[in-house]
């Protein structure tokens, strides 16, 4: 049995999806679009370098594209102060006082909490918003806008 040049390169790009899912690298599926140049140059019938050029010219370009995409998007906030990893961020409590250490003890989902003040933020009692959460520790900012009682 033999299959045509195009089949391989089909073949190739199936693998390099499948390496893809089983790894997460998302560079790998622009690889695979390379790939698939290379099969499309394949079914117009160039030559074999021609569908290697093609392919590499395809897969790097939409590589560096990816990077280039990737580097100017904003940075991810930390894991623990980022609202995408923990539901808690930005969600509200009421804070009755403060202690000299910056420091309280909360009632947030039906539980004490121990919570903390963010740095360079005012220790005055009322709602504030979980900007982070260190372990089991949440970390509070007062809360924009008129406080409530």
């Amino acid at each position: 049995m033999s299959w045509s040049t195009s089949t391989l390169w089909w073949l190739a790009a199936g693998v390099l999806v499948a390496a893809e899912l089983a790894t997460g690298t998302f560079y790998l599926l622009m690889v695979a679009l390379g790939v698939a140049a290379g099969a499309l140059a394949a079914h117009a019938g160039l030559s074999g370098t021609a569908q290697v050029l093609w392919a590499a010219v395809v897969g790097a370009g939409a590589t560096l594209a990816w990077h280039l995409h990737r580097s100017r998007a904003p940075k991810a906030a930390p894991a623990e102060a980022n609202r995408d990893v923990n539901l808690d961020i930005g969600q509200t409590v009421h804070v009755p006082a403060w202690l000299p250490d910056g420091t309280a003890r909360v009632s947030y989902r039906g539980a004490a909490w121990q919570v903390r003040l963010a740095a360079g933020k005012p220790a005055l009692g009322g709602e504030h918003v979980i900007v982070a959460l260190h372990g089991s520790e949440l970390v509070l900012a007062p809360l924009a806008g008129p406080q409530r009682p």
